[in-house]
């Protein structure tokens, strides 16, 4: 019997027994929905992700901050004594292959604003080199940039001018707003005011942002923000290169630490978006093994109906036999038999997945973002723009598991039926 005809005979034999074929097939569809509804989505989720965090970075510039990183020194036990400062972007700005280098300085401030007090994040800035490195995202709605800006002038990130993008203006352009900032001890606090008139809001940016540029930042000539917060000290030195290539950046890493040794840490942006691809890679794989956990049962299920299904069909595998059919042909007409359900199974558990995945984006996704509160737009954005994205590899693997899960769990009730001897069965009432 060549390999046309089997397949032909085991189509048949699940013909025969439509009901029990489908309930067979319907655990391989919703072991396959869920492993293709989980890991379309979560791919959709990571391109989401990576589009925002490169929105909201440049590739080409490296971030340089005190001491061995906040992870680090929340294990020691002990902040970081160590500081940058203004001077240290003199340094920097010798190095091989560094275009340029400036010092940011961000503190968490009150800003008032009528008779409400809001508490942002304000960064100290020289606003001609902050707005050359980050040229594409930090720009003004008006596309101009003032590279010389009063010491007394604010830019404000857009969601600090619509908060809630709903045309409901907190502050315009030419108001004038209280930064309050308090020092002191607990019990005897300082209390500091200062009047900044609003020059220009950016552009919205859009992306997740770490160390760039952001919407929810206001932005202060970094020699005013020194006053305020009376520090030399700066919080960050962005360091722009002259390539976005991998080499020059391991260049200009081993040159700062070669400088600085370990009283710094510097960031690449390509370094963390790689860590974070992995870290979402990982957890989509985690998700697929949960799924599979429904492809195990389904499995368990074939394997129970095809022994059923060979004490059914004892006679019929006696006249096969007796006819002069092959242990080996007997094992392999069972086999395709649950090749042919796992096919099946697979191909419309991989229809409904995706329809899964669609219907959760289009309905569910936008009720999660209507029950929030509406001042999180960050995060309601990026859940609102997932669409699912179902890859070749995520096809092809789903037929290659709803196949393989049948074939395997079928491989003791086949067995079992090529080792019936055809007197016996013939004889089986």
């Amino acid at each position: 019997m060549d390999i046309v005809d089997t397949f032909s005979y085991a189509w048949g034999g699940i013909k025969l027994r439509k009901l029990r074929a489908a309930l067979t097939t319907l655990g391989i569809v919703i072991g396959i929905a869920a492993i293709v509804a989980l890991l379309s989505l979560g791919e959709g989720f990571r391109i989401v992700i990576t589009s925002q965090f490169e929105r909201g970075f440049a590739l080409d510039v490296l971030t340089v901050t005190a001491g061995r990183g906040l992870l680090a020194n929340i294990i020691s036990g002990s902040g970081s004594e160590e500081y940058l400062t203004l001077n240290d972007t003199y340094t920097i700005d010798e190095i091989a292959g560094v275009r340029q280098a400036t010092a940011t300085l961000s503190k968490s401030i009150g800003l008032s604003i009528g008779n409400k007090t809001y508490t942002v994040t304000v960064v100290g800035i020289n606003f001609t080199e902050y707005s050359t490195i980050y040229s594409t995202s930090f720009l003004l709605e008006n596309d101009s940039i003032p590279l010389n800006p009063s010491n007394d002038s604010i830019i404000l990130g857009y969601r600090l001018h619509d908060p809630w993008k709903n045309g409901t203006i907190l502050v315009r352009v030419g108001d004038y707003i209280n930064l309050t900032w308090t020092t002191g001890s607990i019990t005897k606090p300082i209390v500091k005011r200062y009047t900044f008139h609003v020059a220009g809001v950016l552009k919205e940016i859009g992306g997740i942002s770490i160390f760039g540029p952001s919407d929810i930042q206001a932005y202060i000539p970094i020699t005013t923000a020194q006053e305020i917060f009376e520090t030399d000290q700066v919080s960050q030195i962005q360091v722009q290169l002259v390539s976005s290539e991998q080499r020059t950046i391991d260049s200009v890493t081993d040159s700062i630490k070669n400088i600085y040794g370990d009283k710094v840490t510097v960031v690449s942006p390509s370094a963390m978006l790689n860590a974070f691809s992995s870290i979402l890679s990982t957890v989509q794989l985690l998700l697929a093994g949960l799924a599979g956990i429904s492809l195990l049962v389904a499995g368990i299920g074939i394997m129970n109906i095809m022994i059923v299904s060979v004490i059914e069909r004892t006679r019929e595998i006696g006249i096969l036999k007796s006819l002069g059919m092959k242990n080996k042909t007997v094992m392999i007409i069972f086999l395709c038999e649950a090749a042919l359900i796992g096919l099946v199974g697979a191909a419309i558990g991989i229809v409904f997945g995706l329809g899964l995945s669609n219907f959760v984006t289009n309905f569910v996704f936008p009720l999660i973002g209507n029950g929030t509160n509406q001042s999180n737009g960050q995060g309601n954005r990026v859940v609102s723009n997932i669409t699912p994205v179902l890859t070749p590899t995520v096809c092809i693997g789903a037929f290659f598991f709803g196949i393989a899960t049948s074939v395997l769990f079928a491989l003791y009730p086949a067995w079992r039926a090529s080792k019936l001897k055809p007197v016996e069965a013939l004889r089986y009432e």
